[in-house]
C-alpha cells in the first residue's frame, strides 16, 4: 500500500501517466512522460492504401484490386487508376507477364452501383467511358495477364477475368452476370470475349440467366484455366506467370496476337494465315534462330523437358572449362 502511495506522488509530481496493468510483483507501473508518439508517427502507422496497388516480384507484375469493404467493386477513381497501372505494366520493359488479383478475398464484385445510384446523371459517362467503366477493358493489352479469382468474381469483375488471357480459380470462387438482376448491361467486353472462349450457346446460358458458375463448371467449359485450393490462386498464378515469363518473349508475344488476329479480326483463313507469317519480325527470327542453337549446341530442351531452359551467366574460368572438356569429348 505504501509503495502504491509513493508511486502515485511521483505520478502527481511528475506527469507520468498510469497505464493499465500490474507488473509481476501487482505495482502499478507507469510510462515515461510525454509518451504519445508524435502525429508524424501515428500517420506512418496508418499509411493510406492506394486503391491499386502493383509490385514487382522478379519480372512478374503483380496489380491488385484494393477497394475489400465493397468487394472490389470498381468505381470511376479505380478504373482510372487500373488502367493507369495496366498502362505502366505494358510499357515496362523487364515485365513480359502481369498477375491481376483482388485483395481481401474477392477478385471483384463488378461496378461500384453505389456511385451509380448516388450520381444517375452521370451513368452514361461512366458507361460511355472510352477505355472502358471497369477499367482498359475495350482494348486488347499488350502482354499476357493472368487473373487470380478468389471469392466473387462476378458482373464487371468476370469482365475484367475475360479481359485477362488465363484465369486462375480457387474451388470455392463464384463467377456469374450477378448484373443481370439489376438492368445493368455488358459493356466491358463480356459480350464481345466469352462467346469465341467458350462457344455461343454457353456464353448465352450464362449472359441471359445471370447464373453462379462453380470452379467445377468453369474449369468444364473453358471458363477457367487451372482451379487450385483456397487461398492460393494468387501464388499459383504468380508460379504460372513465372513458368510463361521465362520464354523468349518476342516469339510469345506473336503467338499471342496471331491468335488474337484469328480470333477477332482475320476475315478468312487466308488472312489470318497471311497475318501469323507476315508479323513474324525479324526479332521473332532472331530469337528462333537462337532457340535452334540452343537446343542442338547447348542441349538445352531436349526430350521435351521445359524446365531450365535458359542459360545460366557463368564465370569465364567456368565456361572456358567447359569448353576444354567438350574439345576433349
Amino acid at each position: 500500500m505504501l509503495q502504491t502511495i509513493k508511486i502515485t506522488n511521483l505520478v502527481k509530481s511528475t506527469g507520468f501517466k498510469v497505464l493499465t496493468g500490474f507488473l509481476s510483483s501487482n505495482r502499478t507501473f507507469c510510462a515515461a512522460k510525454d509518451s504519445d508518439p508524435p502525429a508524424e508517427a501515428k500517420q506512418e502507422e496508418n499509411p493510406v492504401e492506394p486503391i491499386i496497388k502493383t509490385e514487382k516480384t522478379g519480372t512478374v507484375t503483380l496489380i491488385g484490386i484494393n477497394r475489400p469493404d465493397v468487394r472490389n467493386c470498381i468505381n470511376t477513381e479505380a478504373a482510372t487508376e487500373l488502367s493507369a497501372a495496366i498502362e505502366a505494366f505494358e510499357n515496362d520493359p523487364e515485365s513480359p507477364i502481369a498477375v491481376l488479383y483482388g485483395v481481401g478475398g474477392n477478385f471483384s464484385a463488378g461496378y461500384d452501383l453505389k456511385e451509380l445510384s448516388d450520381d444517375p446523371e452521370n451513368v452514361t459517362n461512366i458507361l460511355m467511358r472510352s477505355e472502358g467503366a471497369m477499367g482498359p477493358t475495350r482494348r486488347m493489352i499488350k502482354k499476357p495477364m493472368i487473373a487470380a479469382v478468389n471469392g466473387y468474381c462476378v458482373a464487371g469483375g468476370l469482365e475484367l477475368a475475360l479481359l485477362c488471357d488465363l484465369r486462375v480459380m480457387e474451388n470455392d470462387a463464384i463467377m456469374g452476370f450477378f448484373n443481370r438482376r439489376f438492368g445493368v448491361p455488358l459493356v466491358d467486353g463480356g459480350t464481345v470475349r466469352l462467346a469465341p472462349m467458350i462457344g455461343l450457346s454457353r456464353a448465352l446460358d450464362l449472359v441471359l440467366t445471370g447464373r453462379q458458375i462453380t470452379s467445377k463448371e468453369a474449369l468444364e467449359i473453358g471458363l477457367a484455366n487451372r482451379v487450385v485450393a483456397t487461398g492460393t490462386s494468387l501464388g499459383q498464378a504468380l508460379n504460372l506467370a513465372q513458368s510463361i515469363a521465362k520464354f523468349p518473349q518476342a516469339c510469345v508475344n506473336h503467338d499471342r496476337t496471331s491468335l488474337f488476329n484469328t480470333v477477332f479480326n482475320a476475315n478468312n483463313k487466308d488472312e489470318a494465315l497471311d497475318f501469323e507469317l507476315m508479323s513474324s519480325g525479324p526479332e521473332v527470327l532472331e530469337e528462333a534462330k537462337e532457340g535452334a542453337l540452343k537446343f542442338s549446341k547447348d542441349k538445352i530442351g531436349r526430350h521435351g523437358t521445359f524446365a531450365d531452359i535458359k542459360l545460366k551467366d557463368i564465370p569465364e574460368w567456368e565456361a572456358k572449362e567447359i569448353e576444354i572438356e567438350k574439345s576433349k569429348k
